[in-house]
């Protein structure tokens, strides 16, 4: 073939000049070009002619395509950093099957968060810029993930669990699937906490204590009890050393929710025990129960540089502080007789406020705060490993 081996361009010259050349000789020989090609080669140079300019503008498109593909591979995905767009959050099904009204800019209504649509339709995927799935029904074999489905390029999938590592289960079949973490701790892509602290928009007053209404001096509300737990046997420590009032499930002396803060309000101190030693897991037994309940918060937990980094100086002890749990219940019986001292773990009360996080739908909502800050193509390559590396 005559074109073998010829680049495009020298193609399209090539073919030029077979014209050109036909034509001049037909002009200087004094004859038409019909009279001298016959008119099925005439044809035949002409459909040549049309193909290798076909052919010439085709190539051109493909590698114009390809170099802006090449200088830019996440030109697609641009529009994530556009801040003024709507970023669409689908829940694939509801925590726990407990399900809440979405209807309306729920974003927007309850949380002051704009150009953010939380929706929970399965038809709506492939126009959802993240996927959300709780973690406690894909252990369970209880919901999937929608591998089978044609996940648009640019989707995030995010990891929803707000549970302790102990109970999350087995978690490598799920290795290079999600690009997001939703849970409690810190360093989550989303970081969503039992509670938090924040600043009183105008400042505040103190409202004394009155010491009058305490009765006991350590309480503790418990549910759970097992053996093994660490809480347990501090628990059983401290109470050889001084009077623990106990309640909940497991002393068959429950308190109804509209009980459960004034009871705590008439005891000293409070046991923040939680059932797990992991990083950052400072669940509502610090935010609602201590600090909403009015008692001084014992805590035990993650370690003490996890609890000051997201509560005030002098506003909990740590059993960590500590030698021993003796000397803890000593410590414990010389503060409650000192009313000035004893005052000074609420001084934080001036300046902050306890804010609860229960709604699913403002934990969703968050995630478009920080939407166009977070890494386009960042995969969870071992999420097992990541989910399992707070363990204390």
């Amino acid at each position: 073939m005559p074109f073998q081996g010829m680049s495009t361009q020298s193609r399209c010259v090539v073919a030029e000049k077979v014209i050109t050349s036909d034509v001049i000789t037909s002009e200087t020989g004094g004859m038409e070009l019909r009279e001298l090609v016959p008119l099925k080669m005439k044809k035949c140079i002409l459909l040549s002619f049309l193909c290798v300019l076909l052919l010439c503008l085709y190539n051109g498109w493909l590698r114009g395509l390809i170099g802006l593909t090449a200088v830019n591979p996440t030109a697609i995905c641009s529009r994530g950093n556009n801040t003024s767009r709507n970023v669409t959050i689908l829940l694939w099904y509801w925590p726990f099957g407990v399900s809440n009204n979405l209807e309306g800019d729920v974003c927007w209504d309850l949380y002051r968060i704009p150009r953010c649509s939380l929706v929970d339709k399965r038809s709506l995927f492939s126009s959802a810029d993240v996927v959300v799935f709780h973690n406690r029904e894909l252990i369970q074999g209880r919901q999937e993930l929608p591998i089978a489905l044609p996940r648009p390029q640019c989707q995030r999938w995010a990891w929803m669990s707000l549970e302790a590592p102990i109970h999350n289960g087995n978690l490598r079949p799920f290795a290079d699937i999600f690009n997001m973490t939703i849970t409690y701790r810190r360093d989550s892509d989303v970081a969503a906490p039992y509670g938090e602290l924040l600043p009183k928009e105008t400042g505040g007053h103190l409202v004394a204590n009155d010491l009058r209404n305490k009765s006991s001096l350590v309480c503790w509300v418990v549910s759970n009890y097992q053996m093994y737990h660490k809480r347990s046997q501090v628990y059983s420590e401290l109470n050889a050393a001084v009077p623990v009032k106990v309640y909940g499930k497991w002393t068959k002396n429950s308190l109804s929710s509209s009980d459960l803060l004034p009871t705590i309000s008439r005891c000293y101190f409070y046991l923040a025990f939680e059932n797990s030693l992991s990083k950052d897991y400072i669940t509502e037994k610090l935010w609602k129960n201590a600090y909403q309940g009015g008692a001084v918060p014992v805590v035990l937990g993650p370690p003490l540089s996890d609890y000051q980094a997201v509560a005030p100086p002098n506003s909990f002890i740590h059993v960590d502080e500590f030698a021993s749990v003796k000397e803890l219940g000593k410590y414990l019986q010389e503060l409650a007789k000192d009313k000035k001292r004893y005052n000074e773990y609420f001084t934080w009360q001036e300046d902050w406020k306890v804010k609860l996080h229960t709604d699913w739908r403002e934990r969703l909502c968050k995630i478009c705060l920080q939407y166009n800050n977070l890494p386009q193509h960042k995969v969870y390559s071992d999420l097992n490993a990541w989910a399992h590396s707070d363990k204390i």
